[in-house]
């Protein structure tokens, strides 16, 4: 026979398991109780300005809880008004008074010198996250329909392939990475990833082609909505996805390259 005992401090709940028979006690678990301290109270995607300079924050085009549960409104918030912010904020700071300064953000990607990290990195935060809330939307998800839909098909077999294909690439992935739907330069969709601010416009490129979907995999784009659970926010990820845009996007990668 066994029993529950709890005993609740001003901070913690604490339940021990406790065996009638033996008397011993096999396990403690802490759980943290709510406290007005804890209370949270967002802002707004808007109120969110970057330092002068020649790049400006693209505006998050919904508010901070209207990808939840997929996304959660905490973690989105401290992503988009802290981390791309910051990216934002440096990548203006490393092109002041450079050839860089009134270069599209395309353009400098493909033309950086690899070596340069501090540009790098900063040019491919701002760049990735830009897509990123992009690639995603409230009420969105489900299957691609329009142009995209017959180039999924026709490159990857069938949508529940490519769907198959791309948790495949982003679970195995370690560390901070992105994912990549991407058009090569034969008009051909491909999957790929890269590492830490990488993309396929730069120049060190594994498979280069012009990104029309992005999945950020760095801890920070989940951890507070689903902590070490990666896998559930790549699932989650398909709830989002904006496939509205990733068709436009895929028909504007025509006009631009071919």
């Amino acid at each position: 026979m066994k029993k529950l005992i709890y005993t609740i401090s001003s901070l913690f709940l604490f339940v021990f398991l406790i065996s009638c028979n033996n008397k011993k006690l096999t396990e403690v678990v802490e759980v943290p109780l709510p406290t007005a301290e804890e209370k949270v109270t967002l802002g707004f995607p808007d109120d969110v300005k970057a330092e002068p300079g020649s790049f400006l924050l693209d505006k998050l085009p919904y508010s901070y809880d209207a990808l939840a549960p997929a996304i959660s409104a905490l973690n989105l918030e401290a992503h988009y008004s802290k981390h791309y912010l910051t990216y934002t904020n440096n990548l203006n700071a490393a092109i002041a008074g450079t050839e860089y300064e009134n270069m599209s953000i395309e353009d400098i990607l493909a033309k950086l010198d690899i070596n340069d990290t501090e540009l790098r990195n900063n040019a491919g935060g701002f760049y990735n996250h830009s897509l990123y809330w992009k690639s995603m939307a409230p009420n969105a998800g489900g299957t691609p329909k329009d142009t995209i839909a017959g180039a999924i098909d026709r490159d990857f077999g069938s949508f529940n392939e490519f769907k198959t294909a791309f948790k495949e690439e982003a679970t195995k992935q370690f560390g901070s990475a992105w994912v990549w739907l991407i058009v090569d330069k034969a008009g051909k969709l491909k999957i790929t990833s890269s590492q830490n601010q990488d993309n396929p416009l730069m120049r060190n490129a594994a498979v280069p082609g012009t990104p029309i979907l992005t999945l950020d995999l760095w801890e920070h784009a989940y951890y507070l909505g689903h902590q070490y659970r990666r896998a559930t926010y790549i699932d989650s990820f398909f709830n989002v996805i904006n496939w509205g845009k990733v068709n436009e996007n895929y028909q504007n990668s025509f006009i631009k390259k071919y």
